[in-house]
């Protein structure tokens, strides 16, 4: 690998009935971009006894990036929204001051095997945007740019890339790019990205000056210059990254914070039941007493 790039493996942990993989972050790179988090879900087998059944848990600080590959999630939160995400496209949480959702297999589901598999992403939010007012954002798969070049189909999931914009800007420079190999081929990556990016192989490999990275293997890139890769057929893979915030940012559990002060705050505000809540729903996630 060369000396600006950096080779990262998912670390598997359990999530319910479910086992993710986590890419970011990690004890040598806590961001890429503004991205502070980002898990792999499945492929999982969804169906009796193996439902996604995520209770209401809070947020500060962050959006929060669902996008999926199969399978639907059916998501709520203290703001009123009832949403279900399919593949392709993308739903945007962005918390704030503070937000609590949920996040289950739909009803509709619930009596059929189907299968999981997507990504779970944080995005840290400017510090002047951390106490926000929440809102949620919601983008149709056909709504998002998509167009083929040699041999690859390209879809713009967010931000900035390839001279294209998406429907979805986020709060910083940043993009997000779901790559397809309908073929072996070549990804040129020389002024159509800025800042970081990060190379998510969801199936298949790419080789980098030599160095093959296969499937459940992340990429990182400090710089985007002169940055070609080979794709195999068949591969897929997410780009992710950005400008870097000025600041550094903290998680605590699901809080994501440039001040440290407000991630305890938010812990005794979770602990003592001021958060808002989801309308009808009484389910409630304790904050972990092991370390996460």
């Amino acid at each position: 690998m060369t000396n600006n790039k950096m080779l990262v493996n998912e670390k598997q942990r359990s999530l319910g009935n479910f086992l993710v993989g986590r890419l970011l972050p990690f004890k040598e790179k806590r961001q890429v971009g503004p991205f502070t988090f980002i898990d792999h879900m499945g492929p999982s087998p969804i169906g009796e006894g193996r439902f996604l059944d995520i209770d209401q848990h809070p947020h500060i600080g962050l959006s929060t990036l669902t996008y999926l590959f199969e399978g639907e999630i059916e998501h709520k939160d203290s703001i009123g929204t009832k949403k279900v995400i399919t593949p392709g496209d993308v739903g945007f949480m962005t918390a704030g001051k503070a937000i609590t959702h949920s996040e289950r297999t739909p009803q509709n589901l619930r009596n059929q095997e189907t299968l999981l598999h997507g990504y779970q992403i944080w995005v840290a939010l400017p510090k002047e945007l951390e106490e926000m007012d929440p809102k949620f954002d919601f983008y149709t798969s056909d709504s998002l740019p998509q167009w083929k070049k040699d041999g690859l189909t390209i879809k713009l999931v967010a931000g900035n890339a390839f001279g294209k914009s998406a429907p979805l800007q986020g709060f910083s420079p940043l993009f997000m790019v779901d790559i397809k190999a309908d073929s072996s081929g070549t990804l040129h990556l020389k002024d159509q990205l800025k800042g970081e990016v990060a190379f998510v192989i969801v199936n298949g490999s790419i080789t980098e000056y030599g160095n093959k990275i296969g499937a459940g293997q992340m990429m990182i890139s400090k710089t985007n210059e002169a940055c070609r890769v080979e794709l195999e057929e068949g591969t897929r893979l997410l780009l992710f990254g950005g400008e870097q915030l000025p600041e550094e940012r903290f998680l605590l559990w699901n809080f994501v914070s440039s001040n440290k002060d407000k991630l305890k705050q938010a812990k005794s505000a979770w602990e003592e039941k001021m958060f808002p809540t989801i309308e009808g729903d009484d389910s409630y996630i304790p904050f972990p007493t092991t370390r996460f």
